[in-house]
């Protein structure tokens, strides 16, 4: 079994050369023909040269052409990456704008509840999901404790436990409402082959 060879395509540089060269070779081609033809050549050599030098040509202007064409290509593959690149950028701010929106709401909430600037911290790491070992361990307390204030904020907010303060917060975000369809950006349509 042989080894596959993996082929590339021509650089846009090797293209010029390859064709630069073709050029020349037709040139030297059509000098040769004139040559011959003041000394007298036979038909037929200068008809094969003739032929020579046209195919030379025609390589040259076929490179040229598909040089062109890859470098247009290129050019709107790179004015479609810059356009998603914008959109991924204006997606990214209006997400951090919902975010900080909603964390504002969540915080003006929690005041709502009078909760102590502890018991907010609390709230705000159970909506994030962590347990209560792990909250304890991120403020350095124990597990004890931090039941208790779970238990005080779901007294002061009214609510049955954790899953009722998720709800609280998350229901509306889940449920599109009507008339309120966030703004969504297309996605940008490829560039054509």
């Amino acid at each position: 079994m042989s080894p596959t060879v993996e082929r590339r395509p021509l650089q846009g540089s090797e293209r010029g050369v390859i064709a630069g060269v073709l050029l020349l070779i037709a040139l030297l081609v059509v000098a040769d023909v004139v040559g011959d033809l003041r000394q007298g050549a036979s038909g037929w050599h200068v008809a094969l040269e003739i032929v020579a030098a046209g195919l030379a040509l025609l390589g040259a202007v076929h490179l040229l052409r598909s040089t062109l064409r890859l470098r247009r290509r290129l050019v709107r593959q790179a004015e479609h990456l810059s356009q998603v690149r914008a959109q991924a950028e204006a997606w990214r701010q209006q997400a951090r704008r919902h975010v900080e929106g909603l964390s504002r709401s969540i915080d003006a909430q929690l005041d709502g509840w009078r909760l102590s600037p502890a018991e907010k911290e609390v709230a705000f790491l159970l909506l994030k999901g962590l347990g209560l070992r792990e909250i304890a361990d991120l403020r350095g307390t124990h597990e004890k404790t931090v039941r208790a204030q779970s238990a005080s904020i779901y007294a002061k907010a009214g609510l049955a436990g954790r899953s009722e303060l998720a709800a609280f917060f998350l229901e509306d975000l889940l449920v599109p409402r009507a008339g309120l369809a966030p703004e969504v950006t297309p996605p940008a349509a490829p560039p054509a082959p």
